[in-house]
């Protein structure tokens, strides 16, 4: 997805709302998806167990998996550019650049 210049510094709620229509928002939209979200990770979770071969343990695995998703959405929303992904996700670009490197080695 195509972020206009502007897009790049609307706060996490004017970004939002860019995305979800405003009927559709009100105070209980987060507790929402985070139920969703606590209902995804139960069946991952239930998934991870059968295998019982995951040395790192359940949460490392689950935080690597949430990590690599996010890095993957950022680079594909900023058109592979790299601060432009290290923006959306708020944190340096030199720290995602050593995580696309760990992630692809």
């Amino acid at each position: 997805m195509y972020r206009t210049p502007k897009e790049h510094f609307m706060s996490k709620q004017e970004l939002t709302r860019a995305v979800i229509s405003e009927e559709d928002i009100n105070e209980s939209t987060l507790p929402l998806i985070e139920d969703v979200l606590e209902k995804r990770l139960d069946k991952v979770v239930t998934i991870l167990d059968c295998k019982k071969n995951n040395s790192t343990g359940v949460y490392n695995e689950i935080l690597s998996m949430v990590e690599k998703a996010l890095i993957n959405i950022a680079m594909r929303r900023s058109n592979n550019i790299q601060t432009a992904a290290a923006d959306f996700l708020g944190i340096n670009r030199n720290t995602l650049h050593n995580k696309i490197k760990k992630m692809k080695g």
